[in-house]
Protein backbone atom coordinates (compact mmCIF):
# COMPACT_ATOMS: atom_id res chain seq x y z
CA UNK A 1 0.00 0.00 0.00
CA UNK A 2 3.01 2.32 0.81
CA UNK A 3 4.71 2.12 -2.34
CA UNK A 4 1.63 2.20 -4.18
CA UNK A 5 0.93 5.64 -2.82
CA UNK A 6 4.26 6.75 -3.22
CA UNK A 7 4.50 6.10 -6.78
CA UNK A 8 1.39 7.83 -7.62
CA UNK A 9 2.06 10.26 -10.38
CA UNK A 10 -1.10 12.41 -8.22
CA UNK A 11 0.37 12.31 -4.94
CA UNK A 12 4.17 13.58 -6.26
CA UNK A 13 2.36 16.34 -8.14
CA UNK A 14 0.61 17.31 -4.86
CA UNK A 15 3.96 17.00 -2.83
CA UNK A 16 5.73 19.21 -5.26
CA UNK A 17 3.31 21.60 -5.00
CA UNK A 18 3.20 21.37 -1.14
CA UNK A 19 7.39 21.86 -1.10
CA UNK A 20 7.09 25.19 -3.42
CA UNK A 21 4.76 26.67 -1.09
CA UNK A 22 6.34 25.54 2.09
CA UNK A 23 10.07 26.25 1.49
CA UNK A 24 9.78 29.61 -0.36
CA UNK A 25 7.23 30.89 2.82
CA UNK A 26 10.08 29.60 5.42
CA UNK A 27 12.84 31.08 3.33
CA UNK A 28 10.88 34.35 3.79
CA UNK A 29 10.18 34.14 7.52
CA UNK A 30 13.75 33.12 7.88
CA UNK A 31 14.94 36.41 5.72
CA UNK A 32 12.03 39.02 7.64
CA UNK A 33 13.39 37.70 10.88
CA UNK A 34 17.13 38.30 10.06
CA UNK A 35 16.17 41.54 9.00
CA UNK A 36 15.04 43.24 12.42
CA UNK A 37 17.91 41.29 13.84
CA UNK A 38 20.08 43.46 11.28
CA UNK A 39 23.57 42.13 9.46
CA UNK A 40 24.29 39.88 11.90
CA UNK A 41 21.14 38.58 11.82
CA UNK A 42 21.59 37.74 7.85
CA UNK A 43 25.19 36.41 9.35
CA UNK A 44 23.29 33.94 11.69
CA UNK A 45 20.48 32.82 9.10
CA UNK A 46 22.57 31.55 6.32
CA UNK A 47 25.13 29.96 9.39
CA UNK A 48 22.25 28.29 11.09
CA UNK A 49 20.77 26.84 7.59
CA UNK A 50 24.08 25.52 6.47
CA UNK A 51 22.99 21.89 7.86
CA UNK A 52 20.05 22.16 4.93
CA UNK A 53 22.72 22.55 2.34
CA UNK A 54 24.87 19.67 3.97
CA UNK A 55 22.01 17.61 4.21
CA UNK A 56 21.64 18.49 0.67
CA UNK A 57 24.42 17.53 -0.96
CA UNK A 58 24.66 14.03 1.13
CA UNK A 59 21.11 13.05 -0.12
CA UNK A 60 22.07 13.79 -4.12
CA UNK A 61 25.16 11.80 -3.32
CA UNK A 62 23.12 8.63 -1.42
CA UNK A 63 20.71 8.59 -4.42
CA UNK A 64 22.92 8.40 -8.22
CA UNK A 65 22.16 4.42 -7.58
CA UNK A 66 18.75 4.45 -6.13
CA UNK A 67 16.15 3.52 -8.54
CA UNK A 68 13.33 3.45 -5.88
CA UNK A 69 10.58 6.24 -5.89
CA UNK A 70 11.63 6.67 -2.25
CA UNK A 71 15.01 7.58 -3.31
CA UNK A 72 13.65 10.24 -6.42
CA UNK A 73 11.54 11.73 -3.61
CA UNK A 74 15.25 12.29 -1.83
CA UNK A 75 16.68 13.32 -4.87
CA UNK A 76 14.08 15.75 -5.78
CA UNK A 77 14.48 17.48 -2.09
CA UNK A 78 17.93 17.21 -1.77
CA UNK A 79 18.41 18.74 -5.40
CA UNK A 80 15.46 21.32 -3.53
CA UNK A 81 17.73 21.98 -0.29
CA UNK A 82 21.01 23.11 -1.99
CA UNK A 83 18.79 25.53 -4.02
CA UNK A 84 17.28 26.49 -1.53
CA UNK A 85 20.31 27.33 0.41
CA UNK A 86 21.98 29.47 -2.36
CA UNK A 87 18.31 31.45 -2.25
CA UNK A 88 18.28 31.67 1.62
CA UNK A 89 22.12 33.40 1.30
CA UNK A 90 21.07 35.40 -1.63
CA UNK A 91 17.97 36.87 -0.21
CA UNK A 92 20.25 37.45 2.83
CA UNK A 93 22.66 39.66 1.33
CA UNK A 94 25.97 37.16 1.70
CA UNK A 95 26.10 35.77 -1.93
CA UNK A 96 25.04 38.44 -4.01
CA UNK A 97 27.81 40.41 -5.97
CA UNK A 98 29.99 43.27 -6.46
CA UNK A 99 27.60 46.57 -6.96
CA UNK A 100 25.10 46.81 -3.99
CA UNK A 101 23.62 49.90 -4.93
CA UNK A 102 21.13 51.21 -6.96
CA UNK A 103 20.75 51.76 -10.44
CA UNK A 104 20.80 55.55 -11.25
CA UNK A 105 17.69 56.78 -13.60
CA UNK A 106 18.18 57.16 -17.19
CA UNK A 107 21.33 55.24 -17.78
CA UNK A 108 21.93 53.72 -21.11
CA UNK A 109 20.25 50.04 -21.46
CA UNK A 110 23.70 48.56 -21.25
CA UNK A 111 24.94 50.13 -18.08
CA UNK A 112 22.12 49.40 -16.34
CA UNK A 113 22.38 45.82 -17.24
CA UNK A 114 26.07 45.57 -16.24
CA UNK A 115 24.63 47.40 -12.84
CA UNK A 116 21.63 44.67 -12.75
CA UNK A 117 24.82 41.50 -13.54
CA UNK A 118 26.66 43.29 -10.70
CA UNK A 119 24.31 42.81 -8.18
CA UNK A 120 23.84 38.64 -8.46
CA UNK A 121 27.05 37.88 -10.48
CA UNK A 122 28.21 35.88 -6.93
CA UNK A 123 25.33 34.50 -6.65
CA UNK A 124 24.81 32.90 -10.33
CA UNK A 125 28.69 32.06 -10.07
CA UNK A 126 27.56 29.37 -7.11
CA UNK A 127 24.70 28.83 -9.22
CA UNK A 128 26.27 27.52 -11.99
CA UNK A 129 29.00 25.69 -9.44
CA UNK A 130 26.31 23.95 -7.67
CA UNK A 131 24.43 22.56 -11.40
CA UNK A 132 28.42 21.57 -12.66
CA UNK A 133 28.63 19.42 -9.71
CA UNK A 134 25.19 17.58 -9.68
CA UNK A 135 25.55 17.34 -13.80
CA UNK A 136 29.12 15.33 -12.72
CA UNK A 137 27.49 13.82 -9.61
CA UNK A 138 24.75 12.25 -11.59
CA UNK A 139 26.53 11.61 -15.13
CA UNK A 140 26.49 8.12 -15.15
CA UNK A 141 23.53 8.18 -12.45
CA UNK A 142 20.82 5.58 -12.08
CA UNK A 143 18.72 8.27 -10.55
CA UNK A 144 19.57 11.33 -12.19
CA UNK A 145 16.41 13.88 -10.67
CA UNK A 146 18.63 15.62 -8.26
CA UNK A 147 20.20 17.00 -11.82
CA UNK A 148 16.85 17.85 -13.60
CA UNK A 149 15.23 19.10 -10.28
CA UNK A 150 18.07 21.66 -10.13
CA UNK A 151 18.69 22.27 -14.29
CA UNK A 152 14.65 22.90 -13.83
CA UNK A 153 14.86 25.53 -11.31
CA UNK A 154 18.21 27.37 -12.93
CA UNK A 155 16.54 27.65 -15.95
CA UNK A 156 13.23 29.34 -15.09
CA UNK A 157 15.28 31.90 -12.63
CA UNK A 158 17.24 32.87 -15.48
CA UNK A 159 13.73 33.32 -17.41
CA UNK A 160 12.12 35.28 -14.77
CA UNK A 161 15.02 37.75 -13.90
CA UNK A 162 15.99 38.34 -17.68
CA UNK A 163 11.76 39.42 -17.80
CA UNK A 164 12.30 41.26 -14.69
CA UNK A 165 15.09 43.34 -16.50
CA UNK A 166 13.29 43.67 -19.62
CA UNK A 167 10.20 44.94 -18.07
CA UNK A 168 6.72 43.06 -16.55
CA UNK A 169 3.63 44.75 -15.72
CA UNK A 170 3.57 43.46 -12.09
CA UNK A 171 6.82 42.79 -9.86
CA UNK A 172 5.81 42.01 -5.86
CA UNK A 173 8.47 43.19 -3.67
CA UNK A 174 6.45 43.06 -0.35
CA UNK A 175 8.97 40.22 0.87
CA UNK A 176 11.84 41.84 -0.22
CA UNK A 177 14.40 41.75 2.81
CA UNK A 178 16.38 45.03 3.62
CA UNK A 179 19.90 43.74 1.89
CA UNK A 180 18.42 43.85 -1.61
CA UNK A 181 16.65 46.52 -1.48
CA UNK A 182 18.86 48.19 -4.18
CA UNK A 183 17.76 45.22 -6.42
CA UNK A 184 14.54 47.12 -7.87
CA UNK A 185 15.99 49.81 -9.39
CA UNK A 186 17.53 47.39 -11.79
CA UNK A 187 14.36 46.19 -13.26
CA UNK A 188 11.57 47.72 -15.38
CA UNK A 189 8.02 47.48 -14.68
CA UNK A 190 5.79 48.05 -17.62
CA UNK A 191 4.28 46.78 -20.75
CA UNK A 192 5.73 42.96 -21.44
CA UNK A 193 8.66 42.84 -23.22
CA UNK A 194 9.58 40.26 -26.18
CA UNK A 195 11.20 37.82 -23.93
CA UNK A 196 7.84 37.06 -22.06
CA UNK A 197 5.85 35.14 -24.70
CA UNK A 198 9.40 33.37 -25.59
CA UNK A 199 9.75 32.22 -21.76
CA UNK A 200 6.07 30.78 -21.79
CA UNK A 201 6.29 29.26 -25.04
CA UNK A 202 9.57 27.21 -23.60
CA UNK A 203 8.13 26.67 -20.42
CA UNK A 204 4.60 25.17 -21.91
CA UNK A 205 6.54 23.02 -23.85
CA UNK A 206 9.23 21.76 -21.28
CA UNK A 207 5.86 20.93 -19.13
CA UNK A 208 4.34 18.78 -22.18
CA UNK A 209 7.70 17.16 -22.73
CA UNK A 210 7.75 16.18 -18.60
CA UNK A 211 4.03 14.92 -18.70
CA UNK A 212 4.64 12.81 -22.51
CA UNK A 213 8.02 11.26 -20.45
CA UNK A 214 5.54 10.76 -17.66
CA UNK A 215 2.66 9.17 -19.94
CA UNK A 216 4.81 6.78 -21.62
CA UNK A 217 6.93 5.98 -17.94
CA UNK A 218 7.06 2.26 -17.40
CA UNK A 219 8.95 2.28 -13.78
CA UNK A 220 8.14 3.67 -10.98
CA UNK A 221 10.92 5.50 -10.46
CA UNK A 222 9.97 7.39 -13.54
CA UNK A 223 6.70 7.90 -13.47
CA UNK A 224 7.62 9.26 -9.62
CA UNK A 225 10.43 11.56 -11.43
CA UNK A 226 8.36 12.81 -14.42
CA UNK A 227 5.31 14.03 -12.22
CA UNK A 228 7.66 15.97 -10.08
CA UNK A 229 9.50 17.51 -13.05
CA UNK A 230 5.62 18.20 -14.83
CA UNK A 231 4.78 20.17 -11.51
CA UNK A 232 7.76 21.91 -11.00
CA UNK A 233 7.93 23.01 -14.13
CA UNK A 234 4.14 24.07 -14.34
CA UNK A 235 4.79 26.10 -10.97
CA UNK A 236 7.41 28.21 -12.52
CA UNK A 237 5.62 28.41 -15.45
CA UNK A 238 2.87 30.33 -13.49
CA UNK A 239 5.19 32.45 -11.40
CA UNK A 240 5.77 33.89 -14.83
CA UNK A 241 2.30 34.14 -16.06
CA UNK A 242 1.90 36.46 -12.00
CA UNK A 243 4.13 38.42 -13.69
CA UNK A 244 1.56 39.71 -15.97
CA UNK A 245 -2.05 39.15 -14.00
CA UNK A 246 -3.62 41.32 -11.35
CA UNK A 247 -3.65 38.29 -8.80
CA UNK A 248 -2.52 39.05 -5.29
CA UNK A 249 -0.08 35.64 -5.30
CA UNK A 250 1.45 37.67 -1.95
CA UNK A 251 -1.64 36.55 0.15
CA UNK A 252 -0.63 32.37 -0.68
CA UNK A 253 2.68 33.65 2.17
CA UNK A 254 0.25 35.91 4.11
CA UNK A 255 -0.58 34.05 7.22
CA UNK A 256 2.88 33.13 7.49
CA UNK A 257 4.73 36.87 7.32
CA UNK A 258 2.32 39.91 8.96
CA UNK A 259 1.59 42.59 6.51
CA UNK A 260 4.70 45.42 6.82
CA UNK A 261 4.17 49.01 7.92
CA UNK A 262 4.66 51.34 5.10
CA UNK A 263 7.72 52.94 4.37
CA UNK A 264 8.27 55.77 2.44
CA UNK A 265 12.20 55.26 2.09
CA UNK A 266 11.62 51.85 0.81
CA UNK A 267 11.92 51.18 -3.32
CA UNK A 268 9.09 48.91 -3.77
CA UNK A 269 9.63 47.25 -7.05
CA UNK A 270 11.40 43.74 -6.90
CA UNK A 271 11.15 40.29 -7.34
CA UNK A 272 10.51 37.33 -4.47
CA UNK A 273 8.49 34.40 -6.62
CA UNK A 274 9.19 31.62 -6.09
CA UNK A 275 11.96 29.39 -4.37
Amino acid sequence: MGGAVLSSPWIAGVLALFIWWFSTGIILVAVKSADRAGRDGHVLSGLLALPVLICGVWGVMQTTGRSDPLAVYLAFGSALAIWGWIELAFLAGLVTGPNRAPCPPFVPEWERFLRAWGTIAYHEMLLVIAFVWLAWVTRDAVNPFAFWTFGVLFAARISAKLNLFFGVPKINTEFLPRPLAHLPSHFRRGRQSWLFPVSITLLSFATACWLERLYSAETAMAVVGFALLSALTALALLEHWLMVLPLPDEKLWRWMIPAPKPDPKRLTRGDTHGF
